[in-house]
């Protein structure tokens, strides 16, 4: 009885480690453009600086910079795959990926669009009671 004991504590030991450290691999952090720079997979946040985007069909890449919010800093991004939908009115892009030496390479991008509701509230205008 003892060993089946210890043989499933262990087992749940292995399966917990094995579980933790796959975990920490799945997570990319939010960095500076400056971070970004010195390697590895992360998440960088910013605004799309205006008339940068140029869409290669023949490579279906995308290439464009993006400043940070906070900072003057800006980076260049190229992402491999479909143009996102309204991209260029985008109020928030965030790019997941590596920097590559001379270009962030995005794997995702995760895109914030206005709202098509924003600024269409009305205003209710009530008469005077009589």
């Amino acid at each position: 009885m003892n060993k089946k004991l210890f043989l499933g504590i262990a087992l749940i030991v292995l399966f917990t480690i094995f579980g933790v450290l796959n975990f920490r691999k799945a997570l990319t952090p939010y960095v500076s453009y400056r971070e970004a720079r010195s390697g590895g997979s992360v998440q960088v946040i910013g605004t799309l600086v205006k008339g940068s985007s140029t869409y290669v069909v023949d490579e279906q890449t995308l290439y464009f910079s993006m400043k940070e919010r906070d900072a003057q800093d800006t980076i260049k991004v190229a992402y491999r795959g479909r143009r996102p939908v309204n991209f260029e009115e985008a109020t928030s892009i965030v790019a997941i990926g590596s920097y590559d030496g001379r270009v962030f390479q995005a794997r995702k991008l995760l895109v914030k669009c206005p709202s098509k509701y924003q600024g269409t509230e009305t205003q209710r205008e009530y008469g005077e009671a009589r």
